[in-house]
Order: structure tokens, then sequence, then C-alpha cells
């Protein structure tokens, strides 16, 4: 069974039927994580760097910005058993689409808060396909934590 991950959205399964994919990843960040002791596995994909922006838009949809989605994605895994030093940990999206001339950056914010994020709480990115100017899919499966990226133009790829 497929669960999908829309934009300012959350999955966590430990259900080995299960895959885990989002679409479309343009300046969003898609980020997946999987402990695979625990065999639980997650996925969010937030837009926007910080909750301070639109604090109640914040209360109403978390998973939109990176600083109030990220730690339930982690906490969400965590009741099912996962463990963050056995995390395995990905990052795609980041890209700048229609601000191609880096006016705005969200791209590249949404990445930079990512990174300080984990960076204050001790957390390493494992593999990475971020910025450039391209849309990706991201997809992780359950019961293997294998996960596979899909960029405009290209085919699906495990990584």
């Amino acid at each position: 069974m497929k669960q999908i991950v829309g934009v300012a959205d959350m999955k966590v399964s430990n259900d080995p039927k299960e895959s885990i994919i989002t679409y479309s990843l343009g300046s969003c960040i898609g980020l997946v994580i999987f402990d695979p002791v625990a065999r639980v596995g997650g996925m969010l994909h937030y837009m926007l760097p910080e909750s301070s922006i639109d604090k109640g838009k914040a209360k109403q949809r978390p998973y939109m910005f990176a600083d109030s989605g990220i730690p339930r994605l982690f906490k969400a895994a965590y009741k099912l058993g996962a463990v963050k030093q056995r995390m395995k940990i990905y990052a795609a999206g980041g890209a700048e689409i229609l601000d191609q001339k880096g006016f705005f950056n969200i791209g590249k914010r949404n990445y930079m808060a990512l990174k300080k994020m984990f960076f204050k709480n001790n957390v390493m990115i494992n593999k990475q396909d971020v910025g450039g100017n391209v849309n990706r899919t991201v997809r992780i499966e359950i019961a293997t934590g294998d996960i596979y990226v899909k960029t405009s133009g290209s085919k699906e790829v495990k990584i």
C-alpha cells in the first residue's frame, strides 16, 4: 500500500507492506528517516524554514515549516520504536524552481534550516539530493528502507 505525503504533510509507518512517497519537491524539502532495526520509516514534506513568519498557520499546519515539522517527524517515529542514533536520514529538494535568479532563496533557506536544526541536535544526513532547479519525487519502502528518487526528465533511481 502506498501512503502519499502531500505538501505540508508527514507520514510515519512500521508496516512492511507500505511505501511512503512525496511528489514534486521544488523549493520544499522532503526529509526521509528510517530506523533499520525497528523498521520504522517516515517522511516530511515541508515548504518553509520558520514558523515564526505565520504563527496561526504554524498552529494549523505544523508540517508546513521546518522548525515545527521536523521534531514532529522524529517524535512520531520514536513512538513506533525508532531510535535517533540508528536513523538513516535522506534529504531531497531545496531547488530554485520559480526563483532561478535567487531573489528569495526559499530552497536554500529550507535546506539551511534543516542543517541548523540537525547541527544543534547532533544529527547527520546520510545522503541528500538538494539544490539545482529540478523537481524531485522521493519514495521509501518500509520493508527494506530502500529510498528512491526521481528527478524531472530522469528515471527513478535507488540511492
